[in-house]
């Protein structure tokens, strides 16, 4: 698992921990997706698909976390650190 800079400073800005989100996306909560993308996380679970979840702080700031489909990494970051 891996944060960006600009993923630590959302997430100590608004003094939460990363791993409360990594949490939510482990359990397959995907966070503020369509459901068409939720469904597509349904879908990449079982399968070697990328999986994305995108959240927001307590003061509003959007993360994204992505895991890769060869299950090699997790990542949190910014929309625009992408």
């Amino acid at each position: 698992m891996v944060a960006t800079p600009g993923a630590i400073e959302a997430l100590a800005r608004a003094e939460q921990s990363a791993f409360e989100f990594i949490s939510r996306h482990q359990r397959g909560d995907w966070g503020d997706l369509c459901d068409e993308d939720k469904k597509e996380n349904e879908f990449s679970v079982d399968k070697e698909l990328r999986i994305f979840s995108a959240y927001h702080t307590r003061l509003g700031e959007k993360l994204w976390i992505i895991t890769e489909a060869d299950r090699s990494a997790t990542t949190i970051l910014l929309p625009s650190e992408y």
